[in-house]
């Protein structure tokens, strides 16, 4: 067995580097580390994400499922904050739980879409 500490990033494959750094930077929020000719190093609180650019990223949830995806957790007042702020800038919610009490994480969530078609989650995780 190997012995992990933690983890550094994950990779989240775009096919427009510039479009997907606005979406995350400007609409998100989140902060750019580093950048070169084919990969954005971003920053969300103490953890890390890479936007790689891909020729030709997959859409792993056909028909509309949210199934893989991406969590980013916030806390109640930003949820509800966020969803709105959403809609007002065009990201459509495309599934909300409105409070999961079963379950490895609990509490309200709710998925979107990045330009890429990637699924994103924000979280209110309540355990």
């Amino acid at each position: 067995m190997i012995k992990m500490k933690g983890l550094v990033h994950f990779t989240i494959p775009v096919k427009e580097l510039p479009r997907s750094e606005a979406f995350y930077k400007d609409l998100l929020g989140f902060e750019v580390v580093r950048k070169n000719d084919h990969m954005i190093f971003m920053r969300c609180g103490d953890d890390n994400f890479v936007l790689a650019y891909s020729k030709q990223p997959i859409d792993p949830n056909p028909d509309g499922d949210h199934g893989i995806h991406t969590a980013f957790r916030v806390d109640s007042e930003e949820y509800d904050r966020s969803l709105k702020y959403l809609a007002d800038n065009g990201v459509p919610i495309i599934h909300e739980s409105p409070s999961k009490t079963t379950g490895t994480f609990q509490g309200r969530s709710a998925y979107f879409h990045d330009p890429d078609k990637n699924v994103l989650e924000l979280i209110d995780q309540t355990n």
